[in-house]
């Protein structure tokens, strides 16, 4: 059930950087279609979070070390980037343009899904 909840708290957190960020659009045919794709996306987006960023921050820890971890900022805004990268491979109607856009969108979405996970806590806390 935890589960499940994390992929509402991020595909919300995805609307709203998606309504926010310039330069982060869904182009899904409806509203159906857009939310079903927020899902998906939020469903990469824990994927990479849980697998990739874990070996990007042991092999970058001499980084985030000496920026005091800004290094941080950087690593989730290319993540991010990837993401949207990763949607288009699989066809969904979910782009990022750009760094910048990834950065803001990395940052809306860290800071939404921190004050959502507050409000809405799973069982397994």
């Amino acid at each position: 059930m935890g589960f499940v909840v994390r992929i509402i708290v991020n595909a919300v957190a995805l609307a709203i950087a998606t309504w926010i960020v310039d330069g982060i659009r869904l182009t899904g045919a409806n509203g159906w279609a857009n939310a079903l794709t927020l899902i998906l996306v939020a469903i990469i987006f824990g994927f990479v979070n849980a697998f990739i960023k874990p070996v990007i921050k042991f092999f970058g820890c001499f980084f985030y070390i000496i920026t005091l971890g800004l290094f941080g900022l950087l690593v989730n805004a290319l993540l991010f980037l990837f993401v949207g990268w990763l949607a288009g491979l699989i066809n969904l109607p979910f782009q990022v343009d750009g760094f910048w856009a990834g950065f803001w969108g990395a940052l809306v979405v860290s800071i939404v899904s921190f004050l959502l996970s507050i409000v809405v806590k799973d069982r397994g806390d």
